[in-house]
């Protein structure tokens, strides 16, 4: 009903116009047609002014009543280091744009008024006139030139590059003082990595690319064992970032817009910027409180204002699809403290989902950090075993000792553990031990019996090859008379094929 009483009203007002124009038709052939456009001429002149006047008026004073929301202005200020650079060449560059968009505008709708047609007047002829050449070519080029030099400046500082021989504040183990992150376009995302502990990201191959390497990391580069790749961007305040930018599939465009930096991210050229966050995402929030636009309920969160739910924000600017809006990432900028906690709390990318995998080139051997964590773990378990008083509680299991299936031959990997118990008993020069055998209940007992044996005295035989003295040492094989767990279940089972130490004196 609503859509055939519209179409009603736009028929009748075609049909006014038409009427109008034949009165119009008629009332010139009455009066004359030269009357009748002189008529027209000065009113459409006026109307024109009238327009003039409004639009500048909507135009400056629409800018200045939105100001609060745009960037660069109000509470919008420049949150990096270079920020207030760009800043203020934009200013600057409003300034003599808007002094030329108020003059053209008003000499349009004027000389549109002057020189309207009025009967008897004749068009003037000019000459031409080289000073006004010069006068209209030699200010914009003079401008021109100042915007430009003045451009270049700020445009070096944005775009000038890290340099390697830097020495580290921001992480002991890192070789430069600035942090490099990554985040790699595709429809319809960002997929970002961080650097580990070593402060490098390591290498990349587009070959590689695969279900569980999203970035075709190339593994046999140790820089990539640490890197780690989070969900969202967080950042130390005060410290130089370099983002390094590059795309999977389509073209797209790393924003930060309250930083002032975005780049174009593009299939198989890795592009970057260099910045420094001042202000963290708490102090922005405080200083969008102070304005009343952002003292209002959000709408997405009536239960908070709009300064508290305020996030620093990656955006792609580019039309990069359909699913472009989805694009979007949140950034926290927040101070060295909260930063270094939220480390602690990420994990390394390939110790989650690559290692001990197939497409992991060391799974047949140990990482110098996962040794240094199995010495640590043992280390605990020794210092707990000699500081206690119950008998039961001064064995331990070796948790990394392993044998060849159904034979007493050590896999490659024991010998690590097996080394920390030589250097525990060289430095406990009266300690002796007794090494003992288990196995779980299938098979044939008698066999079961003499294969822990036999592994009780394998350890025992590497032991004394490393100087440890025999006299220390006992060995005995319980077979499965002891179990741990319950023999029913893989797991129980694996859990009773073991080989322990207690430690008898000290």
């Amino acid at each position: 009903m609503t859509a055939l009483i519209i179409t009603a009203i736009l028929i009748l007002l075609t049909v006014i116009v038409v009427q109008i124009g034949k009165v119009t038709e008629l009332a010139a052939k009455i009066r004359g047609e030269e009357d009748v456009q002189e008529s027209q001429n000065k009113r459409q002149g006026g109307y024109l002014m009238l327009f003039m006047v409004g639009f500048l008026v909507f135009s400056i004073g629409s800018a200045i009543y939105y100001k609060n929301y745009m960037l660069g202005y109000g509470p919008h200020e420049a949150a990096s280091a270079h920020g207030t650079s760009l800043d203020y060449i934009f200013n600057v560059t409003l300034f003599f744009t808007g002094i030329v968009f108020v003059i053209t505008q008003i000499l349009l709708f004027y000389f549109a008024y002057k020189y309207k047609s009025v009967k008897g007047r004749k068009a003037s002829f000019i000459v031409h006139d080289n000073r006004l050449e010069v006068v209209w070519t030699l200010i914009p080029a003079i401008v021109m030139t100042f915007l430009v030099v003045g451009g270049l400046d700020v445009w070096n500082e944005v775009m000038s590059d890290v340099s390697e021989d830097d020495i580290s504040v921001l992480v002991p183990e890192a070789e430069n003082e600035y942090l490099e992150i990554e985040g790699t376009g595709y429809q319809f995302a960002w997929h970002l990595r961080y650097p580990g502990a070593d402060g490098k990201l390591g290498t990349r191959d587009y070959k590689q690319i695969s279900g569980t390497n999203p970035l075709g990391q190339v593994w046999t580069d140790k820089k990539n064992m640490d890197d780690f790749h989070p969900s969202e961007i967080v950042l130390p305040v005060g410290k130089k970032v370099r983002v390094r930018i590059t795309a999977r599939d389509v073209l797209h465009n790393f924003y930060l817009p309250h930083f002032r930096v975005k780049m174009d991210a593009v299939p198989g050229l890795p592009t970057h910027f260099v910045f420094t966050p001042e202000k963290t995402t708490e102090e922005y929030r405080q200083s969008l409180r102070e304005y009343p636009e952002y003292q209002v309920a959000d709408p997405d969160d009536p239960e908070k204002q709009l300064w508290e739910t305020f996030d620093y924000e990656l955006a792609c600017a580019e039309l990069c699809g359909a699913g472009h809006f989805s694009m979007r990432r949140v950034v926290k900028v927040v101070s060295m403290e909260e930063y270094k906690a939220w480390l602690e709390g990420q994990q390394s990318y390939y110790m989650s989902t690559i290692r001990g995998s197939d497409a992991d080139p060391f799974k047949d051997e140990l990482l110098d950090v996962e040794v240094k964590e199995r010495k640590q773990e043992f280390n605990d378990a020794l210092d707990k075993a000699l500081s206690a008083t119950e008998v039961d509680e001064k064995t331990i299991q070796f948790n990394y000792v392993n044998f060849e299936t159904g034979s007493a031959d050590l896999t490659p990997l024991s010998k690590y553990e097996l080394d920390n118990l030589v250097e525990a008993m060289n430095k406990y020069e009266n300690m002796t031990l007794s090494l003992a055998g288990h196995t779980d209940d299938t098979g044939d007992e008698q066999k079961n019996m003499e294969l822990s044996t036999l592994r009780a005295q394998t350890v025992r035989d590497y032991l004394t090859s490393k100087g440890i003295d025999e006299s220390r040492l006992t060995y005995v094989g319980y077979g499965s008379s002891r179990p741990i767990e319950t023999n029913d279940t893989e797991e129980g089972r694996k859990q009773n094929r073991r080989t322990e130490f207690t430690i008898l004196t000290q």
